[in-house]
C-alpha cells in the first residue's frame, strides 16, 4: 500500500525523492505520537498513508504555490493537510501557516517542523485570535460547513478560495448550506474514496 502511495504522489502530484523521505520521517513520528497522544483517529493508523497523507496531497492539484501567496490551514491537528503541503512547497514566497488551539499539538507540528527543515509557521490558540489573510484555506474536519462559510466570508480578510475535504455526504451538506447563503463552487472526486470529495469554495 505505501509503494502504491508514494508511486502516485511521485508520478501524479509531482513530490520528488527528497519530498517523499521527508514523509516518511513525519508518518513515522505522527505514529510514534499516537501512542500517547490522538493526532489522527487509531482506526486509521494502518491506512496512514492513503487515508491522511495523499487525502492531504491531492489539495495541491488546487493549489499554485506563486510567489508572495500564503495557505492557512485551519484545525490542522496533527498537519494534515498542510504540513504535507509544507513538505512539497520549495517556494520560499509561498507561505503555510497551520492554525492549531491545541498546546500539546502544537507542540508536536514545531517539533517536527524543525527537525524536517521545512517551511512552516504554527499559529496556537484559537483561529480567531489571529488574522488571516491567506490566499488558500484548508480545512479537514475542522467545522461544519455553515461555520466554515461564515468564517470565510466574516474572518479572511481577502479574496481566497476555500477548499474543503468531505466525504460521501458532500453534496446534501452544500445543498443545505446554500438555503442559508449563495455560494459558488465546485465539487471535485477525490482520489482517495470515490465516495469522498474535495469541496472547493470561491470567497469574494
Amino acid at each position: 500500500m505505501k509503494l502504491n502511495i508514494e508511486k502516485k504522489l511521485y508520478e501524479q502530484i509531482g513530490f520528488n525523492e527528497k519530498n517523499l523521505r521527508l514523509l516518511e520521517v513525519y508518518v513515522s513520528e505522527v505514529l510514534k505520537f499516537n501512542k500517547k497522544y490522538n493526532l489522527i483517529a487509531k482506526s486509521t493508523e494502518k491506512d496512514i498513508w492513503n487515508r491522511h497523507v495523499l487525502d492531504s496531497a491531492q489539495i495541491l492539484r488546487l493549489i499554485e504555490l506563486k510567489d508572495n501567496k500564503s495557505l492557512a490551514d485551519l484545525g490542522t491537528g496533527g498537519g494534515f493537510p498542510g504540513l504535507v503541503l509544507a513538505i512539497m512547497n520549495s517556494n520560499n514566497n509561498f507561505h503555510v501557516k497551520l492554525y492549531e488551539k491545541s498546546k500539546v499539538k502544537c507542540q508536536f507540528l514545531k517539533e517536527i517542523i524543525k527537525k524536517l527543515n521545512i517551511r512552516c509557521r504554527v499559529f496556537d490558540n484559537d483561529y480567531q485570535s489571529h488574522i488571516i489573510d491567506s490566499d488558500y484555506i484548508v480545512c479537514r474536519a475542522f467545522k461544519k460547513l455553515p461555520e466554515l462559510l461564515r468564517i470565510s466570508r466574516e474572518k479572511i480578510e481577502k479574496p481566497h478560495k476555500l477548499i474543503v475535504l468531505k466525504g460521501k455526504n458532500a453534496q446534501a451538506e452544500i445543498d443545505n448550506a446554500l438555503r442559508v447563503c449563495s455560494f459558488k463552487y465546485k465539487l471535485i472526486s477525490s482520489v482517495t474514496d470515490e465516495k469522498s470529495k474535495i469541496l472547493l469554495v470561491y470567497a469574494r
